[in-house]
């Protein structure tokens, strides 16, 4: 009988993240799982017999040829493996899940299979929407850069909200250079010691477009 355990506290993912053990023998069909692995695939230990065919019918079904050719090739050689997939549970549910073992060949070219499943669904959730919250975090952050070069532009040329943003789009356009960008550097300009003169010149280089007075502005050396 395989260790019980299956709920796991790992760098791989938050405590209470499910994985579960597996034995099997390819001659006889004859598997062994672990509690944990009953319990990705929505089982309970004895409500199932688990053979090579339900465990099959759980992966999903865009996973299940790459996942049969690796599995093919380990029965017959033996060795490592490794394998990202996804699993479908008998509640329907989709697991994100790692399968990691190893086929070791006996003398008579019998081969044992044993190996761990690590179900990562939520930590890639989790992964997903720091992502999401970063990039929202980050485009509030251009948006406010931006708003404040307008708000300079629109004060040093007496120009309305709309021909400001469309002074630094055209720059940008003609330049090759993002508009997050040349609002970053006019911003940075204004609020050093370098005084109105420096940000007023910037300013004639945006007006004027001028490709190599801009990248002479971003990069001075």
């Amino acid at each position: 009988m395989l260790d019980s355990p299956y709920t796991y506290s790992s760098a791989l993912g938050a405590p209470g993240f499910l994985a579960g053990t597996f034995l099997f023998d390819p001659l006889s069909g004859k598997a062994e799982w672990s509690d944990g692995l009953f319990n990705l695939h929505g089982y309970q230990r004895g409500e199932v017999v688990p053979t090579l065919a339900l465990l099959m019918s759980h992966k999903h079904r865009d996973d299940r040829p790459r996942t049969m050719e690796i599995l093919t090739e380990v029965f017959r050689k033996g060795g490592h493996f490794c394998i990202y997939h996804r699993i479908v549970d008998a509640q329907g549910h989709t697991h994100r899940v790692l399968t990691a073992g190893n086929a070791k060949l006996g003398p008579s070219g019998t081969v044992a299979v044993e190996g761990t499943t690590i179900d990562l669904t939520s930590t890639l959730r989790r992964e997903t929407e720091q992502a999401a919250r970063d990039a929202v975090a980050g485009a509030n952050a251009t948006r406010g850069v931006i708003n404040q070069a307008r708000g300079i532009l629109m004060g040093r040329l007496l120009l309305s909200s709309e021909a400001a943003f469309k002074l630094l789009a055209s720059c940008s356009s003609m330049t090759n250079v993002k508009v997050a960008v040349l609002a970053s550097h006019l911003v940075r300009v204004a609020d050093t010691d370098q005084g109105p003169e420096a940000m007023d010149e910037f300013i004639r280089v945006l007006q004027a477009c001028d490709h190599q007075g801009v990248q002479r502005a971003l990069d001075p050396h």
